[in-house]
C-alpha cells in the first residue's frame, strides 16, 4: 500500500488578517493564509488543521454511487417505510450532465440521477433532493400527496430555500 504524501504547503502571512485562517489548493500545493502575528507553533497547528479540513472536504466530493444508493435506502426506511415495497430504485447515481435540474427520476425504469452540483452541499440538502426523487417512484407528478410525502423530511422548506438561493446567486435556472 502506498503511503499518502503530505502536499507542498505554502504559508502566506497577512498583516490585515486578524483571526481567520483559510486554505485552498493551487495545483499540487496547498496555500494556507494566516495572520502575521501567529507564532511558528500556531502556524504548524493551523497548517495541520487546514490540511485535515481540505482532506475531509475532498473526501466528501468523492461520494460514490454506492454511497448514494445506501443513503437512499436509509431515507426510505426513515421517511417512506410505509411505501417500502413500492420505493425500490433500480439505480441511484451521480451524473454530470444535468444542467437544469438538481435530480431526476424515471419511474418507468426506476432510475434516479442526482446532479454532481449538489455533492458539496450540506447533507440535509442532498437528503432532500434524493427524497424528492424517491417520492417520484410513488407519485410521478407534483400533486398534494407528493408534497406531503416530501414534507416528511424535517428540513424540506429550508432545503428548498437553500437551493433557490444557490440558483439565484449563480444565475442557474434549476427546476424542482
Amino acid at each position: 500500500m502506498a503511503a499518502t504524501r503530505k502536499p507542498v504547503v505554502e504559508v502566506r502571512r497577512s498583516q490585515r488578517r486578524r483571526r481567520t485562517v483559510s486554505a485552498y489548493r493551487d495545483g499540487e500545493r496547498v496555500v494556507v493564509l494566516i495572520p502575521d502575528q501567529f507564532s511558528r507553533a500556531e502556524e504548524t497547528e493551523w497548517v495541520d488543521k487546514m490540511l485535515a479540513r481540505l482532506a475531509a472536504r475532498e473526501e466528501r466530493l468523492c461520494r460514490t454511487d454506492a454511497e448514494l444508493l445506501a443513503r437512499a435506502r436509509r431515507l426510505i426506511a426513515r421517511y417512506l417505510d410505509d411505501y417500502r415495497t413500492v420505493v425500490v430504485p433500480e439505480s441511484v447515481r451521480w451524473v454530470t450532465n444535468q444542467n437544469g435540474r438538481w435530480g431526476s427520476c424515471t419511474p418507468a425504469d426506476r432510475t434516479i440521477r442526482i446532479s454532481h452540483r449538489i455533492q458539496e452541499m450540506p447533507e440535509w440538502v442532498i437528503d432532500y433532493v434524493l427524497l424528492h426523487e424517491l417520492v417520484h417512484l410513488i407519485i410521478p407528478s407534483h400533486n398534494a400527496l407528493f408534497w406531503d410525502l416530501v414534507g416528511r423530511h424535517p428540513r424540506t422548506e429550508r432545503a428548498r430555500g437553500y437551493l433557490e438561493g444557490i440558483s439565484a446567486a449563480t444565475g442557474m435556472v434549476m427546476d424542482d
